[in-house]
């Protein structure tokens, strides 16, 4: 029962994967060229092993959420980039709902 259980979580895991890659990468493939669609698959899945790793290193919310949540909340950051004084500045919103994260 616990290997049949085991199996079911591991199989649970891949799915939730091809459709995150389904909604999203998979969803827009470049070019009717196999070599092309090969590549982009593999940035696709490097950027999805860094937005987990990510998602992982923000907390225990961020370690289940998909990808999108991630996306919106962690790295789609509403921020402008200003320069004074031979320095960079990053100037966020002050009422970003995601600011601790």
């Amino acid at each position: 029962m616990l290997d049949a259980e085991a199996a079911h979580r591991d199989h649970a895991l891949v799915e939730q994967v091809i459709a995150e890659f389904k909604a999203g990468p998979l969803a827009h493939l470049p070019s009717r060229k196999f070599t092309a669609n090969a590549a982009w698959l593999v940035y696709a899945a490097i950027a999805f092993n860094l937005t987990r790793a990510a998602g992982d290193l923000a907390g225990a919310f961020y370690a289940k959420a998909r990808i999108a949540t991630i996306r919106t909340q962690l790295i789609a950051i509403p921020a402008r980039i200003a320069h004074s004084a031979r320095r960079r500045r990053l100037h966020r919103p002050r009422d970003w709902p995601w600011e601790t994260a």
